[in-house]
């Protein structure tokens, strides 16, 4: 199978001609029960192809939450490889949102299943936790660069908790969520040479506020970065460029509960979804001259 184009230039086009935002499907079973479903199969399997059905075609990115679909097991995972399918036979990019990590081969059967081109689970990208030591997620790095996919590294989570470790300060000064920062700029150095979106991501909330250069952190990394938090969680789209500064023109806001609690009714997700988008792009227009 030919490699595919490097997913930091796919994930920009696709930025550039549906808007700057990620949707996530999080069937969990408060929202199934708020759509009308019951929690089993066939609940998971209305809500997901509903959402697929009315979003795949105009959003930038869907990111399924696998952990919803594996609490159902086999039958689960088959209802996420057909959405993962679906999804991308309409034009989105799949982030699979599975925040793997582990060493050697471990790591590489976890690579295997998400950016491998044969694997039925195959994404445009996945979340991975860098807990093990960044070195440890090198299965997954060379394999995406491989198969032509992205790799989005846990670094400045929305969650309070997260600050204990992604604050924590090294014997060198930096804080563990600036070395995985660095890390990251350093592997998209070649594509940011070349003027491209690099294809390795950091997942950095949006509600962090000043908290990020608390963190002795330099946000931009010549690659994507995925901002959970806009809706629900309390951030808008005005307050991306407060976070995120230069580098708000390569955020992927990630939104969920905020467009899926619209539905089961298709045209209400979308109408949600499009509402998002041109928030974010607004914001993004508004805080200067275009990168990349």
């Amino acid at each position: 199978m030919t490699p595919l184009e490097p997913f930091g230039a796919r994930l920009r086009r696709a930025m550039d001609e549906r808007g700057p935002l990620c949707v996530g499907i999080d069937p969990h079973a408060s929202l199934l029960a708020d759509w009308g479903l019951s929690d089993d199969i066939a609940g998971l399997e209305r809500f997901t192809h509903t959402v697929v059905e009315a979003l795949a075609d105009r959003v930038a990115v869907l990111k399924p939450q696998s952990a919803f679909f594996e609490r159902f097991g086999s039958r689960g995972i088959a209802v996420l490889e057909r959405a993962v399918a679906d999804a991308r036979a309409a034009g989105a990019l799949v982030l699979m949102d599975a925040k793997r990590g582990d060493i050697g081969s471990t790591m590489a059967a976890y690579a295997a299943t998400y950016l491998a081109p044969s694997s039925p689970l195959f994404s445009d990208a996945v979340t991975v936790s860098p807990y093990l030591g960044y070195g440890s997620l090198r299965p997954a790095l060379d394999l995406a660069r491989e198969s032509g996919t992205g790799v989005f590294v846990l670094a400045l989570t929305s969650n309070p908790e997260g600050a204990e470790v992604q604050h924590a300060v090294r014997a060198d000064g930096a804080t563990v969520a600036a070395t995985m920062l660095d890390h990251l700029r350093a592997e998209n150095a070649a594509e940011a040479a070349a003027g491209a979106m690099g294809s390795y991501g950091a997942v950095v909330g949006a509600t962090l506020g000043g908290s990020a250069g608390a963190a002795g952190a330099e946000l931009s990394i010549d690659g994507p970065l995925l901002a959970p938090g806009i809706g629900a969680q309390g951030a808008t789209a005005a307050d991306l460029p407060k976070v995120f500064g230069a580098a708000v023109r390569d955020v992927v806001p990630n939104v969920s509960r905020g467009v899926l609690r619209h539905g089961p009714d298709v045209a209400a997700l979308r109408e949600s979804a499009a509402r998002f988008a041109g928030e974010v792009q607004e914001a993004v227009t508004a805080s200067g001259p275009a990168a990349h």
